[in-house]
């Protein structure tokens, strides 16, 4: 099985107090950012750790291969752990900004934890400053990132002010923003270059509310949905693709486009298994080649109409040809996987490939290594 790049290693670890984030630099770099004035450095496995006006030394690193010159990393006085915050090899980072959320969602990869997290906005600052300049899209992730409140403000303009030409992609349920008060506020924070992420899974309130376990979240999302929209922003619909939204992804897609006709992007999405969805698979899981009818009519309703649909997180082999144009490399690099069966693919650069975590229980009956000929006859 093909790897992805974990995110986390152990070291031995000296010179820090409490926890830093750090910068990992090599010696062309040191001299380019004029750090030898300022910052001590030590060569470890690639690169160098820069300390401001401190030396910090990492060795003996389990997997070297995780920090490479460029990435910016966490570490701990007293712990061995070494965290990848930001990778500058990687098509996707993310800011993890709370693990508090007020859904349940029966398929959350994150299951949320109570208690107050706000310290984690003044590591998000410091990570953003040490994030390369030239960063295209950073997401901004939880939990549910606007239960931060003016923390997440605060994190928004920090990207303006050091980051300007980066996008921003925020992941949210979307419900606080029925708040004008507080909408105003991140919308203003984040400016024409955030789009709000939404999940939507159902044109009707019982299925989205049973969803998310949330009564009520239906109404409270679509008011959230309505004040981005009166305020400008740039705002993207998500829909999990499981048992429970796959019978009325058609009506969705119909309401979509007649009832939210501002959405830049609508995003259908397989199932990731992982956290609440594996205690969950008897309700969720549906073999993605058995819903290929919904999606197809989903997908073509939408792209008919003009709007921007994309398929993530599904293997080329179980969609029609007719969907592979919607088809994305979604999968995070550290999450990603391609089963042995997948070497011999002849499209198998072009595909989203398998979540780490998707045993063969999670997997198509329809995944297989795609041939030329085949592709060629018109076949898959």
């Amino acid at each position: 099985m093909t790897l992805g790049l974990a995110l986390h290693t152990h070291a031995k670890v000296s010179g820090v107090s409490g926890v830093r984030i750090l910068k990992v630099v090599d010696d062309d770099e040191q001299a380019e950012l004029g750090l030898s004035a300022h910052w001590r450095a030590r060569p470890i496995a690639g690169g160098l750790v820069a300390g401001n006006g401190e030396e910090i030394v990492l060795g003996d690193l389990r997997d070297p291969t995780v920090v490479a010159p460029g990435d910016v990393i966490r570490v701990r006085e007293g712990s061995s752990l070494v965290s990848v915050v930001w990778r500058r090899a990687a098509r996707t980072n993310a800011l993890f900004t709370t693990e508090r959320c007020n859904s349940l969602c029966l398929m959350c990869s994150q299951p949320p934890r109570d208690g107050n997290d706000d310290w984690r906005v003044a590591e998000l600052l410091q990570t953003i400053d040490l994030i390369d300049r030239d960063e295209v899209q950073l997401g901004v992730t939880g939990g549910e990132p606007t239960l931060l409140g003016d923390g997440l403000s605060r994190v928004l303009a920090r990207c303006g002010e050091v980051l300007p030409e980066t996008h921003l992609h925020v992941l949210t349920n979307g419900r606080t923003f029925r708040d004008p008060a507080a909408a105003a506020d991140w919308r203003r924070a984040g400016g024409d270059r955030t789009t709000w992420a939404v999940p939507l899974y159902a044109d009707v309130p019982d299925i989205h509310d049973a969803v998310v376990a949330a009564p009520g979240a239906f109404d409270e999302t679509l008011d959230g949905l309505y004040e981005l929209a009166r305020l400008g922003a740039r705002v993207e619909i998500r829909v999990v693709l499981h048992a429970m939204t796959i019978p009325r992804l058609p009506q969705l897609a119909a309401y979509i486009y007649r009832r939210l006709p501002f959405v830049e992007h609508i995003a259908l999405m397989g199932l990731e298994p992982m956290g609440l969805a594996k205690g969950n698979r008897d309700r969720l899981w549906i073999d993605p080649v058995d819903y290929q009818a919904e999606l197809r009519s989903a997908v073509h309703h939408l792209a008919n109409r003009g709007m921007t649909v994309s398929i993530y997180n599904l293997p080329l082999c179980v969609l029609p040809r007719s969907l592979w144009p919607f088809a994305r490399q979604s999968i995070s690099e550290w999450k990603n996987r391609y089963p042995d069966e997948c070497v011999p693919c002849v499209v198998k650069d072009h595909c989203a490939g398998f979540f780490a975590s998707a045993g063969p229980a999670w997997r198509s009956r329809a995944v297989r290594p795609l041939q030329f000929e085949e592709l060629s006859d018109g076949l898959a």
